[in-house]
């Protein structure tokens, strides 16, 4: 084997356990063990170094501890932009890697790791590098599915999402304006202009309600009540459309499921009665629940008797007068 040959094919398996979601060997599956395992370990070490007298007397692991996870998620990254073009040998590698690095899942491993490197050049406050570190939670929208149903659900339904936001833009706005209008005199330190207005606006248009900007004029409290009634139907608008896109990625990632499921049984030629330990374990693999593996088993029977049956109808009739099967 050539030097060249063996880059390819070691540039290859890491494209494969990086990147390739239907390869699923021992060694995949531990090194996606090995990334949970680190950043959940990252995320329980950033919530007990805020607790300051156990950061002081542990300070020397903490910091080995960040400056190992660091070198690990570095190299996940690195290999990660090195292997992508396995993706597509025929299209640029510069091209793959540069629209690897503007996706969504390459940005959130830069910003596990890009606080820790800043910092070595401009000190920042301990307390914000934490927070910073905290976002290495968003690495797990990898690892679990989940998470990434619901990253695509608000992907297919950013319109309406942009929809809302706008919406509750003009809301804001126009609140600010109304009751700025109807409170200015009344409560000047408060109401003194409608960008000031627009925290009254926010806090009731959401509903969240804090109490510290209230208005006392009467106009100014009929224009709450409306803006109260309006933030419910309104806070309500985002919940309705995830759960919608919820429902519908379920049921689309339920029939490429139970299709893929059904391709494979049907591809192995299985037994539907006989091999059920093996049809089990398939469906195991794909994803499927023991429910949804034995209501699929039962349609594959019932179409293979049906198809059974039809094929007996070629080569016999049924006589007009009594109903019996009669020879061709």
């Amino acid at each position: 084997m050539t030097a060249l040959d063996y880059y390819r094919r070691t540039r290859r398996f890491c494209y494969d356990v990086l990147h390739n979601t239907d390869y699923d060997t021992p060694a995949s599956r531990y090194f996606n063990y090995l990334l949970i395992i680190m950043i959940i370990a990252n995320v329980s070490a950033v919530l007990v170094e805020s607790v300051d007298h156990v950061y002081q007397a542990h300070a020397f692991y903490f910091d080995r501890f960040e400056h190992i996870s660091i070198a690990v998620f570095t190299i996940e990254y690195l290999l990660r932009l090195w292997s992508v073009v396995e993706e597509d040998l025929e299209t640029p590698a510069w091209k793959q890697r540069s629209h690897w690095l503007l996706s969504g899942a390459a940005i959130v491993d830069f910003v596990a790791i890009f606080p820790a490197y800043l910092n070595f050049f401009v000190h920042m406050d301990l307390s914000y590098l934490r927070i910073l570190r905290l976002l290495r939670l968003l690495k797990l929208t990898r690892y679990f599915v989940s998470l990434q149903i619901l990253l695509n659900v608000i992907e297919r339904e950013k319109g309406s999402f942009q929809a809302v936001i706008f919406i509750l833009i003009i809301m804001i706005v126009l609140a600010a304006g109304g009751v700025y209008a109807f409170e200015h005199e009344a409560q000047p330190d408060v109401f003194g202009s409608i960008p000031q207005a627009m925290w009254w606006a926010v806090v009731t248009l959401t509903t969240v309600g804090y109490g510290d900007v209230t208005p006392v004029t009467n106009a100014g409290k009929i224009l709450g009540s409306v803006i109260m009634v309006l933030g419910v139907g309104l806070a309500a608008l985002p919940a309705g459309i995830l759960a919608t896109g919820l429902a519908n990625e379920l049921n689309v990632r339920k029939e490429r499921l139970e299709q893929e499921f059904r391709e494979l049984i049907i591809g192995k030629d299985l037994d539907l009665v006989n091999d059920e330990k093996e049809i089990q374990q398939i469906g195991r693999i794909v994803g499927l629940r023991k429910e949804q593996i034995h209501e699929i088993q039962m349609q594959l029977i019932r179409e293979q008797i049906l198809e059974e049956k039809e094929q007996e109808l070629k080569h016999y009739k049924y006589c007009p007068h009594c109903g019996e099967k009669l020879h061709d």
